[in-house]
């Protein structure tokens, strides 16, 4: 049985969801992002227990299709942009890796995501890789050029403006300045 769950960023998400599903009594056979394997529930156990204890721990069950896929997305672009699975080609745009590897148009995926989450699935890859952005500024070890091309943007000056615009801040700005925080990625 394979549930999928909203809100799973990182490695340690996988980690606590496994660990509080196995209390449940649940076998698991495997976590990713944004989806687990289980065997069958227990009789004892229902959907509802399951769901109680994910949103006890931030995350949450999705058991709609459309959801789902919305998940599913967000899940490709957090490990292609911020885990650096590099499961897209160069050459290819985040609309066309979402086509390959969901099986949809990207205006049908576009509009979906756009209805679910209440901004556009291209603020919402923007905002990403403005994350990763900062978490490099933070570490100290790169330039902004080198920067600038991990993340695939056309050159150092796109990516500064688009920083500037959405956080108010240049780059080198945000690097000298300790008080500003990172967004969590289960908010964006």
């Amino acid at each position: 049985m394979t549930l999928t769950i909203r809100n799973m960023v990182c490695d340690r998400c996988k980690r606590v969801v496994r660990e509080e599903l196995e209390k449940l009594g649940l076998t698991v056979n495997r976590v990713e992002l944004g989806e687990v394997d289980i065997d069958a529930l227990p009789g004892a156990l229902s959907l509802d227990a399951v769901r109680q204890m994910l949103q006890a721990n931030g995350f949450d069950l999705i058991d709609d299709k459309k959801q789902s896929l919305v998940e599913h997305m967000k899940v490709l672009l957090i490990n292609e942009i911020q885990h650096l699975k590099a499961e897209r080609q160069p050459s290819e745009n985040f609309s066309t890796f979402l086509e390959r590897k969901l099986g949809y148009e990207y205006s049908y995926l576009s509009g979906l995501f756009s209805a679910s989450e209440g901004h556009t699935l291209e603020k919402y890859i923007i905002a990403l890789k403005l994350e990763k952005v900062k978490e490099w500024l933070r570490y100290d070890e790169l330039t902004l050029s080198e920067i600038a091309w991990r993340l695939g943007y056309s050159s150092v000056q796109h990516l500064s403006t688009q920083f500037r615009q959405v956080t108010g801040q240049t780059p080198g700005q945000f690097r000298k300045d300790a008080q500003v925080t990172r967004q969590s990625l289960d908010t964006i």
